[in-house]
């Protein structure tokens, strides 16, 4: 069944993001990943269908894989939730986790390993990418000398902020944003390493911290079509953006229209809801080597 919005009678729900519910367990909280989709900081009035399963599922892959960082999830399985949350096993089935309760930090962690979107855009204005230089003559679509950490402010609304290191060591303290960048770009090392075995090229992707006991965990999501842009390796050229596994054809769609792309969003057609949604599912199931389950 698709998803757009979800509560659940009797259990605290916390919060919606912009694709996330999130419900209070007490000590735990259940994060649910809706089918809905956002572009241009706009969440969009049409589900994607299956999108919310291979969030949460693909998510779920990537923190078993990455074992060397702790990170939020309990328990993806429905049989070992709370017996609370069992009358409504066929709406979580699939695209939901128990988590642990952090504290989530105030930073966005992002890493750009390839020049694109608005990395491409500020390097072509400024021969930099969020006030770090580069060299010149460097083409869009062209991998980095290095990943470059940028952070960014947190957004509950509107645009998330480009901040500056100094900034961010302001917000998060020293110790805490030294080891937030080095996790960050531990992280997507090993998953475009991983990927690239996959035929697939993350050119940049952003992570969440939060505090858990006094120490760093990675939480919400992780390396997913939603956080990420991946791009087919076998497509990948100099000098042009290349296709990806995500919302380019909504953005493409949107992008066609004379909406000024602030609320409310229109409406998808058909053509371009099952086209994303398969590009979300080939997305999956090139990175794990397997289809997505059936629920």
């Amino acid at each position: 069944m698709d998803i757009l919005s979800l509560d659940l009678p009797g259990i605290p729900k916390l919060g919606s993001g912009k694709v996330r519910e999130i419900f209070d367990l007490g000590d735990r909280l259940l994060l649910v990943a809706t089918d809905r989709i956002s572009a241009f900081d706009c969440v969009l009035p049409n589900a994607i269908p299956r999108k919310g399963a291979v969030l949460n599922t693909l998510s779920a892959f990537w923190f078993s894989r990455l074992n060397f960082v702790e990170n939020h999830v309990l328990t993806t399985d429905i049989a070992r939730f709370p017996e609370q949350l069992q009358p409504f096993a066929a709406q979580l089935a699939g695209r939901s986790m128990v988590v642990k309760k952090a504290q989530p930090l105030s930073v966005e962690c992002v890493v750009r390993g390839y020049l694109a979107g608005s990395g491409w855009k500020d390097y072509q204005a400024t021969q930099s990418i969020c006030g770090q230089r580069l060299p010149a003559g460097l083409q869009q679509a062209e991998q980095l000398p290095e990943p470059l950490f940028t952070p960014s402010t947190k957004a509950q609304s509107g645009h998330d902020e480009n901040i500056s290191w100094d900034q961010c060591r302001e917000i998060l303290g020293e110790s805490v944003a030294e080891e937030v960048r080095a996790l960050s770009l531990r992280i997507y090392e090993e998953g475009r390493a991983y990927a690239a075995q996959r035929g697939i090229l993350v050119a940049d992707t952003k992570f969440e911290f939060g505090l858990l006991d006094g120490k760093v965990i990675l939480i919400d999501e992780c390396l997913t079509p939603d956080s990420s842009r991946f791009w087919p390796v076998s497509e990948h050229r100099l000098g042009i953006s290349p296709p990806s596994f995500d919302k380019q054809f909504v953005r493409d769609y949107l992008e066609s229209l004379t909406w000024d792309k602030t609320p409310p969003a229109p409406a998808l057609p058909e053509t371009v809801i099952s086209k994303t949604s398969a590009k979300y599912l080939e997305a999956y199931s090139q990175l794990t080597g397997q289809p997505l389950p059936e629920l």
